[in-house]
């Protein structure tokens, strides 16, 4: 991991353009998103069901739908949005939480089957927002921020996002149940617990990140296609694998996703910056998750011992 580290610090210092201000607004335009699916990504995590291979769908799904709604007016179809983002994700949580099926099993049942509806409804055809709607432009509106310069509203969102799932997490009874359940579901049933809906309630709230997501996608392309899913669903692990979700359940928060995300976001734009194209970027990152992965095990093996 020293050597990643001193890679990554040798890498920027010798990239032209990459340690500026520009270069930093730019990354944290970049992680908006990312984050957001971080947050969702770690949420489930910390529930102790592993992730969700369908986040991706979801956000490119729900990015189509608020634009499709956009007639209805912009209140209405965030909110439906949103809604129907909740119950995507917490129809998987009680599939996992409820009846016990195998996380990974159901969201990649779930990400097709979110595909194929979707493929059926639109018959393949780009998702445009009525002529003239600015309803969601506010998502591109810019503020500024002292030392750093203009950034884009989708930042804090993200910012407000972490906030609110942090007290969620820390100060509810449900967050804190959260982290037993994550830790032993076993223990947790035996004392009471309502498992299976705390794992629901997890998905769901996962699902609403996802909604928010989607909105914002939607409102920054201006058009929802299955295109819109990219990278999302990867770099939403690997940023809360790197920011120290544990990937068993049980630890972890919002903020460490955020930094992970940041991070992810920091090595891609470092790639990009030196000329590689997509490809290599992938390998970075995973290069990454795989270092952080190897040094989570050596230091737990180490505590054990």
């Amino acid at each position: 991991m020293v050597m990643i580290v001193a890679a990554f610090v040798y890498l920027a210092v010798s990239t032209s353009g990459y340690l500026t201000a520009a270069n930093l607004r730019s990354v944290l335009d970049q992680s908006a998103f990312v984050g957001v699916f971080a947050v969702a990504t770690a949420l489930i995590m910390i529930s102790g069901n592993l992730f969700s291979l369908s986040i991706a769908a979801t956000g490119a799904v729900t990015a189509s739908e608020v634009l499709y709604l956009l007639p209805n007016g912009g209140a209405i179809a965030i909110i439906v949005t949103l809604a129907s983002a909740v119950v995507m994700l917490g129809i998987q949580g009680l599939l996992v939480g409820g009846v016990g099926a195998n996380p990974i099993i159901v969201s990649i049942a779930a990400g097709g089957l979110q595909e194929g509806v979707f493929l059926w409804l639109s018959q393949g055809a780009t998702i445009e927002p009525p002529m003239g709607n600015t309803s969601l432009a506010f998502i591109e509106n810019l503020v500024h921020v002292p030392l750093i310069g203009d950034l884009p509203v989708a930042c804090f969102v993200l910012l407000g996002l972490v906030i609110v799932i942090e007290v969620v997490l820390r100060r509810t009874s449900f967050g804190k149940s959260l982290y037993l359940v994550g830790e032993n579901r076993r223990a947790a049933h035996a004392a009471g617990l309502p498992t299976g809906w705390i794992i629901v309630g997890a998905f769901a709230l996962a699902g609403l990140c996802l909604g928010i997501a989607g909105v914002e996608v939607g409102g920054f392309n201006g058009s929802g296609s299955l295109l819109d899913e990219s990278t999302y669903t990867y770099d939403g692990i690997a940023a809360a694998v790197v920011g120290g979700i544990a990937i068993t359940g049980g630890r972890g928060s919002a903020w460490q996703a955020l930094v992970g995300a940041i991070f992810i976001q920091a090595v891609s734009d470092l790639v990009v910056l030196r000329g590689y194209n997509e490809g290599w970027q992938l390998l970075a990152k995973g290069i990454v998750v795989f270092a952080v992965v190897i040094l989570i095990r050596l230091i737990r093996g180490r505590s054990a011992s």
